[in-house]
């Protein structure tokens, strides 16, 4: 752990404090959502962070469910879009209607669409129209909208939880990398182990299901993100997370197989993510500063969505994991 300042000593109690009410937040969504506790943790850190999540995992894994619980226990204003083909940018963002007042007279008056909430679920964002996807841009990266030249601020906190099923991809529209880059974390959904599924069949099938409360309110949450944004990295971490976002990218600091086999690599908006990331990992687990294991427990979520491989690398059986794991040992 890196030297403690006299500025950073007086913030241990409110780390301390918060890192205790983050347990309490994790114990009552592990109460509903069982057997992942790394995607809690990735989902919290995203939040934590200020930034969306895509969970990415097969039909029936909890996502939806997750996503509403998070909602409820950290008493946030929560709604849920299904995207389908059909569904319009409208449909989203809200629209202006003519109305007529008692007096006769005629204007419009805008209509918040469902994006006007604290913590919105796209659900099958890939299912949508490229236009319906990007109307969710500028909401994601400027907390506003725009309709009819007007400017609309969307309430805070404003978070977006998206789901891709990774099964089914016909007439789906894949995300464009600009909008990929906008989620701090992509969160890798696996099947629930044996003894998981053991206790959730029987608590999804029984007379009665266990129900959540709000452990937080959004001004707490609001208070969390802040400290998230002071919590002091060492520099050695900062080091790593430079070096690694760097050694991704094609061009001449990278070697030769990423050169030969990546097309692109992760933005500098990877550096921040990473960052963020690491701080928001090491209030949850009541540390009072990010390590090396928080920056290589992210890389995954990081950096799956911010990294494609050329032509050759697929023909020749490379997966973005496998290139994020070579990756890794440079800071073995």
């Amino acid at each position: 752990m890196p030297s403690i300042s006299e500025a950073d000593r007086n913030i241990i109690p409110e780390i301390e404090a918060a890192a205790a009410r983050l347990q309490e937040v994790r114990t009552a969504i592990g109460k509903v959502i069982f057997g992942q506790d790394d995607v809690i943790e990735q989902a919290l850190t995203a939040i934590l962070g200020g930034g969306h999540a895509l969970l990415v995992g097969a039909p029936g894994l909890a996502k939806t469910k997750l996503a509403t619980t998070l909602g409820r226990v950290l008493g946030l204003a929560e709604k849920r879009v299904q995207f389908t083909p059909d569904l319009m940018p409208a449909d989203i963002l809200g629209s202006e209607v003519l109305e007529e007042s008692e007096l006769g007279r005629r204007e419009f008056r805008f209509l918040p669409g469902p994006v006007f909430c604290q913590l919105m679920m796209a659900d099958e964002i890939n299912r949508a129209s490229p236009r319906t996807q990007s109307a969710l841009l500028q909401a994601m990266q400027e907390r506003h909208v725009t309709v009819a030249g007007l400017r609309h601020d969307l309430p805070r906190p404003f978070h977006v939880l998206a789901t891709q099923n990774p099964i089914e991809q016909e007439g789906t529209y894949p995300l464009p990398e600009a909008q990929l880059d906008r989620f701090l974390l992509q969160i890798d959904v696996p099947y629930p182990s044996l003894d998981a599924e053991r206790r959730m069949l029987f608590a999804t099938t029984g007379a009665a299901e266990e129900d959540v409360g709000n452990v937080l309110n959004a001004d707490e949450l609001m208070a969390a993100q802040r400290l998230t944004r002071i919590v002091p990295v060492g520099e050695q971490v900062a080091e790593a997370i430079l070096r690694l976002v760097r050694a991704a990218r094609p061009g001449p600091e990278a070697d030769a197989f990423i050169n030969g086999n990546v097309a692109w690599g992760p933005s500098p908006r990877a550096s921040q993510a990473l960052m963020l990331g690491a701080r928001a990992r090491a209030l949850l687990q009541g540390r009072l500063s990010p390590s090396l294991d928080d920056v290589m427990a992210l890389l995954g979520p990081v950096f799956r969505h911010r990294m494609a491989l050329n032509f050759t690398a697929r023909a020749d059986g490379h997966t973005v994991d496998g290139v994020i794991e070579r990756l890794s040992r440079l800071i073995d």
